[in-house]
């Protein structure tokens, strides 16, 4: 039985939950799935520019488990962009 998911601090609340190419109709494209956990260790990082110790305390999770939530979300941001498909925030 695997461990029970720790809950991490998140204060990213978005108010837009999509975002797509222009001009191609969401029943045309593919989505990729980004968690609100994946949003705040993004925005923590590159709006907020803390680095990777003080994002990780203000999320309060570890340093590598933030780094794999942040590459986690930089992998499905650039699969999104280059391939051309939607981005779907979830609250988990």
């Amino acid at each position: 039985m695997p461990r029970p998911r720790l809950f991490r601090k998140v204060f990213f609340d978005p108010d837009v939950t999509y975002f797509k190419p222009i001009g191609i109709p969401m029943r045309d494209l593919e989505i990729v799935e980004l968690t609100t956990e994946e949003m705040e260790a993004y925005r923590l990082r590159h709006i907020i520019d803390l680095d990777q110790t003080e994002a990780a305390k203000k999320m309060e999770t570890s340093q590598s488990t933030y780094q794999r939530i942040l590459y986690s979300a930089y992998k499905k941001i650039a699969d999104a962009l280059i391939n051309g498909k939607a981005i779907r925030i979830i609250k988990n």
